[in-house]
């Protein structure tokens, strides 16, 4: 699969373009500084012995994917969906973007549209296939192709094949996928981010995640 994590030289971006690689996809590396993404995309190359990954700035980034996931900061996320929209319509764009409060990165501080996922839906062209997913996965624990991940990826969307192609790319990275259900679950996912990185600082952690049972 082509893919292109918009994002990813940030951490839970960089992680998850990883995994991808690792697991046979070609991974485009997306940032509004291409020799920022070029760098990242080196350090992929060498850390999945690989040449899968490459950097590019994210317009030419997300061009010629089939998938893309977008995983920025959301005080960028707006801008750069406007800036991409003609170029997302009719892919798959997994948003994984969350609304941390800077001054308690343990609380979501929700957008007016409910969540980020809701607020990308409504800047993206309506042919544009959206899924909310990755949230509440560990970058770090990602970047460390050593370790299993023995969290599961939530996702949620309107799309019931977006989310068979999420499912299927969570199955390639050796990562249990959930469908939760449609995206106005995604509040509920993005507020389990600032939950775990809650839980991590208590109880002094790193690779908190969610995981059910008796699926």
């Amino acid at each position: 699969m082509r893919i292109s994590v918009v994002g990813g030289t940030g951490n839970l971006g960089y992680g998850l373009a990883a995994r991808m690689a690792a697991a046979g996809h070609m991974v485009r590396i997306g940032s509004r500084d291409q020799e920022r993404a070029c760098s990242a995309a080196a350090s992929l190359n060498a850390l999945t012995g690989t040449e899968n990954t490459s950097g590019h700035a994210n317009a030419a980034a997300v061009e010629d994917a089939e998938t893309v996931v977008i995983a920025v900061p959301s005080a960028a996320q707006a801008e750069t969906l406007r800036s991409l929209a003609a170029l997302l319509d009719g892919k798959v764009v997994i948003d994984a973007t969350v609304s941390l409060n800077p001054k308690d990165v343990t609380t979501v501080l929700p957008p007016e549209e409910g969540s980020c996922a809701l607020r990308a839906r409504a800047l993206l062209p309506a042919g544009t296939e959206l899924v909310a997913a990755f949230h509440t996965l560990s970058g770090k624990l990602l970047a460390d192709l050593s370790r299993t991940v023995h969290a599961d990826a939530l996702c949620c969307g309107d799309s019931a094949a977006a989310k068979e192609t999420v499912l299927a790319l969570c199955d390639t990275m050796k990562i249990k996928g959930v469908d939760v259900g449609p995206l106005s679950r995604s509040a509920f996912l993005e507020q389990c981010t600032g939950i775990i990185i809650g839980l991590n600082k208590r109880y002094r952690r790193g690779h908190v995640g969610l995981h059910f049972t008796g699926l």
